[in-house]
């Protein structure tokens, strides 16, 4: 008798796993490069939303790096948002996180800049932190102060460039955001065994990811659970999803800033997956789970 996969209850979710898969296959990783890059932006364009009322956006480069710069309304601060989006290193791009950047801008009441870092297999570790941190470095010189956001692959390069720039001593970085993020746990313990067939994202994908980018195994900017100390790194707010491999990666990260004296604030979405950023207008928890992470992004855009 086979034995079922974890997996959540709430309808909104399970409506939202079902839009998944119908563009975004559990095999998709299977497939090419092409053809995991074209499934994935058709899956990003069926949960466009309208951006909010008054939104400005405009694309540019910095130091060749293309950039989209997001401008709400109304500006209440003047600390940048810097966003790095998801997709395994692999997929994402300025439009697949599009809404998702326009909607944090307009609720911090902040600039948001969002980055088209490189790609692999095109483009190997550290192309990907190293297009992070250029940017990073160009906004802490112009505006002195700055969040760094970023969801799964995101997260993983957001934690990294808060290490990069404590070690590097630069100043500003007011706040980390790590979405469900990927920090370089073991794949064969914790909730990579138990999550290990998880809907929307499986222990073998991440595997996978790790293969593609080839990012050496400890580390510490590529795999930042393997640092050897994280005192001194900026105020941190953590969101994990409990039906993820990845879940464990986000625990563990929080509890050791925690007991190296850097403040942490700490969600666990008990009905989430993988991704469910993307849910955050057709499921309860995701929207609860979205409003939470927008709000500490404002807390530490004010600070």
């Amino acid at each position: 008798m086979s034995v079922q996969p974890p997996a959540p209850t709430e309808r909104g979710i399970l409506q939202f796993l079902a839009i998944c898969d119908s563009f975004y296959p559990p095999d998709a990783v299977q497939a090419s490069i092409e053809q995991q890059r074209h499934s994935y932006d058709a899956l990003c364009a069926r949960f466009d939303r309208p951006l909010p009322p008054e939104m400005i956006f405009a694309d540019g480069m910095l130091q060749r790096i293309p950039i989209r710069r997001y401008r709400p309304r109304k500006i209440s601060t003047r600390t940048i948002l810097l966003y790095l989006h998801g997709g395994g290193f692999v997929v994402g791009s300025l439009e697949s996180h599009h809404a998702i950047c326009a909607e944090i801008a307009d609720f911090a009441g902040a600039e948001l800049v969002s980055v088209d870092y490189r790609l692999a297999p095109e483009y190997r570790w550290p192309a990907q932190t190293d297009d992070g941190f250029t940017v990073s470095k160009h906004l802490l010189s112009a505006n002195s102060k700055v969040v760094l956001i970023g969801d799964s692959a995101g997260a993983n390069l957001a934690a990294g460039l808060a290490l990069r720039a404590r070690d590097e001593g630069l100043s500003g970085v007011v706040g980390q955001v790590l979405i469900y993020p990927a920090l370089g746990g073991d794949l064969a313990a914790g909730s990579y065994v138990e999550m290990a067939a998880a809907p929307g994202l499986t222990t073998a994908d991440v595997a996978y990811y790790r293969e593609i980018l080839q990012a050496p195994a400890g580390n510490e900017i590529a795999e930042p659970l393997q640092a050897a100390s994280l005192a001194g790194l900026p105020p941190a707010f953590i969101t994990v999803a409990h039906f993820d491999p990845l879940r464990d990666d986000g625990r563990q990260y929080a509890a050791r800033l925690t007991a190296e004296g850097v403040e942490v604030w700490f969600r666990e979405e008990p009905q989430m997956v993988h991704a469910w950023l993307r849910a955050r207008h057709m499921s309860e928890g995701a929207r609860d789970g979205f409003r939470a992470v927008c709000e500490a992004i404002r807390r530490f855009a004010a600070a």
